[in-house]
């Protein structure tokens, strides 16, 4: 053990020596002492608050993966300011990550927190409204100076004025602490402060009944460069730890019963690592190399950074230098006879929208994933929202529709991916996958499919020049595919009218009907890939909830909670939305009442009341919040 590794007993009374540092309220048990009382819970909601550079999003994406490891469900919910790095201790600077995991299927991150976790002043004070009456607060007291206190708008300090009597308030001086721990570490003053996370997971995971023993390999996996780095973390995380175990201000400590888990191996994926690689399994599947041609930009830049990491399975990554160069480089791989690949969000849609336009018009197979979040303009670019449906419906001159899919849940976009290219290449046509910031950074637990179970895309290119026109069709309206220098094969592509076989430029009017005509039969024709929906709770009745996106999770468990008390409710939630599902009109009118929630201000209930002449009652948010499930549960219980 090195000299500033110290035991856990060490810590503490190096730590209790530093009076105006430590909380007065520490101090060791006693070898006789009675067993600290463990509380068996069903689920929990911790949430881990404080400024950009405190490691907040380090601290809950670790502390999922422990949670992960030990089988239980869980959901996440990121929330980080749009700022790089917004100034230190402000309101408008706080970044936190909530997460709830449980004894069973777990569906959204939670209402409401069971334990918050707070960094400073400004973090207990955005974040402290939504903590459960008689909630564990855990404030790190090194953090409330009167500087910091200011900056937050307290006027008084609320760890001291009785405004936190209605919580279960434990003030401890992380900071300081974590300093008493590395003091011999050879660190700086900085360096050592940005090892205080890993003092404050340590302390939640004793806490909350989790080993650290994983934890300490992960650490030392992470800083594998610096190891003097991953030492300082491992010996506050030992700390955080130690403190938490030993210190009487805790009368008990928590856990999480066990869950049954469907047999398999797990791991625990975001929206945007399930996306990329779901893209590869396509790739994989289809015999055909992939291309990325993208633009970085919040929330979607991820995908890229997966896919850069996976060349080896013939993937090609090209950052291009801006929104525009990216998907026409992806229009060019597409007709190379790669498989096509554009990543971007609303703004960046809005740039591509011209070269979308081109790849309707060339009729070529490729996928353009926007990652959602808050707009217009530059908007909420790190919050959650799905103001997006009508731009990827509508959002292009002249009649140029596409096939629009969505995901549900991070998992869910792995799924989503495949299912995307597939249609691509069956129907010669781009594909747009929508999903957001709420699921591309959160995390869930994913069960890795064989690779015997995917489904197989079939991917043919024509090479026999006998007969050939470019623009020929098969039974799904689709043209060939045709690789450049194919013999016998040359022809031209480019965004005037084609002719409706040899695809030459045609400014003939009754041609462009025509072709108008066939591009759109052939988008509605996908339909027929559309698999029969299926409905949660009763097949007709007083009232159904038609979701999309990533509103499924709060959906499902508020009409889950709505059956309980005896509602007759009913949930469908739609992957496909251009076009719609063939069976859903029929399902539409079985109900009574349909209530469609959607993070936007009602843009599937555009297209619902548009499409089946059926009123639907809207609820409708954007706060760069997603639903809490109590607000879909009230609006459940008011119209069943």
């Amino acid at each position: 053990m090195t000299a500033f590794e110290q035991t856990s007993e060490a810590v503490l009374e190096n730590s209790a020596q530093q009076e105006s540092a430590v909380n007065p309220a520490l101090a060791r048990r006693s070898e006789t002492a009675a067993p600290r009382p463990v509380e068996e819970l069903d689920s929990v909601v911790i949430r881990f608050v404080g400024d950009s550079g405190d490691g907040m999003q380090l601290t809950g994406s670790e502390f999922s993966k422990a949670v992960a490891k030990a089988g239980h469900g869980f959901a996440t919910h990121p929330d980080y300011p749009s700022e790089i790095r917004a100034p230190t201790g402000t309101l408008f600077g706080v970044s936190g990550y909530q997460i709830q995991y449980g004894a069973r299927e777990v569906f959204t991150s939670g209402d409401a927190p069971d334990a918050l976790v707070a960094m400073n002043p400004a973090a207990l004070k955005t974040n402290l409204p939504d903590v459960k009456h008689g909630g564990i607060v855990i404030a790190n007291t090194g953090a409330f100076s009167d500087a910091n206190l200011a900056k937050a708008g307290y006027a008084a300090n609320p760890l001291e004025d009785g405004s936190l009597d209605g919580y279960r308030l434990f003030k401890i001086d992380i900071s300081a602490l974590t300093s008493a721990a590395l003091r011999d570490s050879g660190l700086s003053k900085k360096e050592v402060g940005r090892c205080k996370n890993y003092f404050a997971l340590g302390l939640m995971l004793c806490l909350y009944g989790r080993p650290i023993d994983n934890e300490i390999a992960e650490i030392h996996d992470k800083f594998a460069k610096k190891p003097e780095f991953a030492e300082a973390n491992v010996t506050a995380l030992r700390a955080g730890h130690a403190y938490a175990d030993a210190a009487e201000i805790f009368a008990a400590t928590y856990q999480v019963r066990e869950a049954a888990a469907r047999p398999g191996v797990y791991r625990s994926i975001t929206g945007n690592q399930a996306a990329a690689l779901g893209f590869v399994a396509a790739s994989e599947t289809s015999g055909v190399p992939l291309f990325l041609g993208s633009y970085p930009i919040t929330p979607a830049t991820d995908i890229l950074h997966e896919l850069s990491a996976l060349k080896h399975f013939d993937v090609t990554t090209f950052q291009a230098e801006d929104e525009i160069a990216g998907i026409c480089s992806t229009i060019g791989a597409a007709y190379g006879g790669a498989l096509g690949l554009t990543t971007t969000s609303g703004p960046g849609m809005a740039l591509k929208t011209e070269a979308m336009g081109l790849a309707v018009m060339l009729e070529l197979p490729m996928v353009i994933v926007n990652v959602q979040r808050g707009g217009p303009s530059t908007g909420l670019p790190t919050k959650i929202e799905q103001s997006d449906l009508l731009q990827a419906v509508y959002g292009r001159n002249g009649e140029c529709p596409m096939p629009v899919i969505a995901a549900k849940s991070p998992s869910d976009c792995f799924d989503c991916a495949i299912e995307a290219v597939r249609l691509a290449v069956k129907y010669m046509t781009p594909v747009i996958l929508l999903t957001d910031g709420g699921i591309a950074n959160a995390a869930e637990p994913w069960r890795i499919p064989e690779v015997a179970s995917l489904p197989k895309i079939d991917v043919t290119y024509r090479t026999d020049p006998e007969g050939f026109k470019p623009y020929a069709r098969d039974e799904n309206l689709a043209r060939a595919w045709v690789r450049p220098g194919t013999p016998g094969m040359e022809h031209r592509v480019g965004g005037l009218e084609k002719d409706f076989l040899t695809g030459n430029i045609s400014h003939d009017p009754i041609n462009h009907q025509r072709m108008v005509d066939v591009r759109a039969a052939k988008v509605a024709g996908t339909a027929k890939d559309i698999p029969p929906s299926k409905v949660e709770g009763p097949a007709q009745g007083e009232l159904l909830v038609v979701g999309w996106g990533s509103t499924y999770g709060t959906i499902a468990q508020a009409r889950e909670q709505a059956a309980a008390q005896g509602r007759s409710v009913a949930h469908i939630h739609l992957r496909n939305l251009n076009p719609l599902p063939p069976d859903l009109g029929d399902i539409l009118a079985r109900y009574k009442t349909v209530l469609v929630p959607e993070l936007n201000m009602g843009q599937l209930t555009k297209l619902l009341r548009e499409q089946f002449l059926r009123d639907v009652v809207p609820l409708n948010k954007v706060q760069g919040k997603p639903f809490k499930v109590a607000e879909v549960l009230d609006r459940i219980l008011e119209l069943s």
